[in-house]
């Protein structure tokens, strides 16, 4: 027992030098105690308006979210533009740049941790000296010559793991920065679905309000005949000029939303407006998901970007907690150097010339103002400051999630009123047409019925468009199906799976 001893005593020693890390161990927040996004329970389908895109969409915790979701949409214009602008964006090209420069950090600190530095040197002097440095004050100075070829190699001994949480933080951020890479993904490609969207209800209400203007226009020929006839009065002409010059009031603002929709979609593909090759888009063209994946609440916080971004700012907090307090401990650096050292330059290698030397220090702060005691509690400080905004994009998240399944819920209900609404004011015209040609109603019955009818249209149009945004919406509340995307895809995957991911670093 006594010879083994000083083994016991190397190893423990070992141990302290390989194991000591100072600082929190950064263990993944949980996901919130809940099984529900809103407060009532919703109905596991929403209604249906049938003949109108407006069937029942069911909502599903058994189905995962495809990475390409926006397919779900089965639009290949959409599916094409959406290709284009993830190879062309530089939203994507920035966000991925920067992922790259993160690595490249964490690489390079990677290696002065885990190996020593070693440096090649050589340098050539040429010097005068006096006597006086041979003890011989009054003697005429001398010319010497000194080259000297060194290798040396310093390594700094990582006893309480300050380097160690300094990758840690390194490490986190480039899985910040991974998961910030794939919100810009989900961003771009739901923003893109949802101006498609806002396209395509803008060309149908410009249609319809193309068409109302023509129906008008042929009820104000109509009325002007009737006028000249002396079946209308002067005021019933004027009426209807109002109402046709009323809805082509309404073009100008549609055209102009229409055009800046175009717009925004170029710049999403990564093209200029005046150079983009856009497809149109129609509603009628776009295909309403009827199978909604829905995660449950304890794997949002696993799947959306934003969330695990959030985390990985909360990890790097913590890991610079360690690095303050290892600064508060030793440091041990040890150095080594051998070379050659002679007067002439044929005689650096020969033998007699060698030199070589081998240190040691060690550096304890002892007072230093109070620096880094109060470098600590910053440090404290600002891991507390990303705990609660890790808090407030959890809560954050679970809302959004929350008012888009209220929201589909209460579209389509909107878009069944509506869908009933302009079928009742097209049957309330045309029996308001009729009565009119018979002298049953009067002319201001008629310009009702027409105001009515116009709104309905539009309003329909508005209704269909929102179910198809709004269901874009809970792809993207949802994370967007990121983790079942293949790894040749456009963008890399985040470094972390969700569901095996506990945080550990892995430089």
């Amino acid at each position: 027992m006594l010879h083994a001893r000083p083994f016991v005593v190397i190893a423990a020693v070992v141990a302290v030098i390989n194991g000591c890390t100072v600082g929190p161990d950064f263990r993944r927040p949980a996901a919130p105690v809940t099984t529900s996004y809103t407060a009532t329970p919703l109905p596991a389908e929403t209604a249906a308006a049938p003949g109108v895109a407006g069937a029942a969409q069911r909502f599903s915790i058994k189905e995962d979210i495809p990475a390409r979701w926006w397919e779900l949409f089965k639009s290949p214009a959409l599916d094409q533009l959406i290709r284009q602008a993830l190879k062309e964006s530089p939203t994507l090209a920035a966000a991925q740049a920067t992922l790259r420069q993160a690595r490249e950090n964490l690489r390079a600190r990677s290696g002065t941790e885990y190996f020593p530095s070693v440096d090649a040197s050589f340098s050539g002097t040429r010097q005068k000296a006096t006597g006086a440095a041979l003890g011989q004050p009054g003697a005429d100075g001398f010319f010497y010559s000194l080259y000297n070829a060194t290798v040396s190699v310093s390594y700094s001994l990582d006893l309480f793991g300050g380097g160690r949480r300094e990758l840690e933080g390194l490490q986190s951020q480039v899985d910040y920065q991974s998961y910030q890479l794939e919100a810009a993904y989900l961003t771009l490609t739901a923003n893109i679905v949802t101006t498609a969207v806002q396209e395509a209800s803008l060309r149908m209400q410009l249609k319809s309000t193309q068409e109302i203007i023509a129906w008008q226009e042929k009820q104000l020929a109509l009325v002007e005949r009737q006028f000249e006839l002396g079946g209308a009065a002067r005021a019933d002409v004027l009426a209807q000029r109002a109402q046709v010059a009323q809805v082509r009031a309404g073009l100008p603002p549609l055209e102009k939303a229409l055009a800046q929709s175009r717009n925004q979609l170029a710049v999403y593909s990564g093209k200029l407006p005046s150079e983009a090759s856009l497809p149109e888009f129609d509603l009628k063209d776009l295909h309403l998901p009827q199978e909604l994946p829905l995660s449950l609440p304890s794997l949002l916080v696993r799947q959306r970007p934003d969330i695990l971004a959030a985390e990985g700012v909360l990890h790097a907090g913590g890991a610079q907690v360690g690095v303050a307090t290892a600064n508060m401990y030793p440091k041990i650096n040890l150095t080594a150097s051998m070379g050659s050292q002679a007067g002439r330059i044929q005689d650096l290698f020969a033998p007699g010339t060698s030199i070589w030397s081998l240190g040691a220090g060690l550096v304890q702060p002892v007072f230093h103002g109070g620096e880094l005691t109060a470098k600590r509690r910053a440090a404290i400080a600002a891991f507390d400051l990303a705990s609660a905004q890790y808090r407030g994009t959890v809560l954050q998240a679970f809302q959004n999630v929350a008012d888009v399944l209220q929201a589909l819920d209460a579209d389509a209900r909107t878009l069944k009123a509506q869908a009933a609404a302009e079928s009742a004011a097209r049957d309330t015209l045309d029996v308001t047409q009729q009565q009119y040609r018979f002298g049953a109603v009067s002319y201001l019955a008629l310009l009702n019925a027409q105001r009515q009818h116009q709104q309905a249209r539009i309003s329909l149009v508005q209704a269909q468009a929102a179910r198809f945004a709004d269901s874009a919406a809970l792809f993207q509340a949802l994370g967007g199906g990121w983790w079942n995307r293949e790894p040749e895809s456009l963008v890399p995957v985040a470094a972390k799976n969700p569901e095996t991911s506990n945080g550990d670093v892995r430089p």
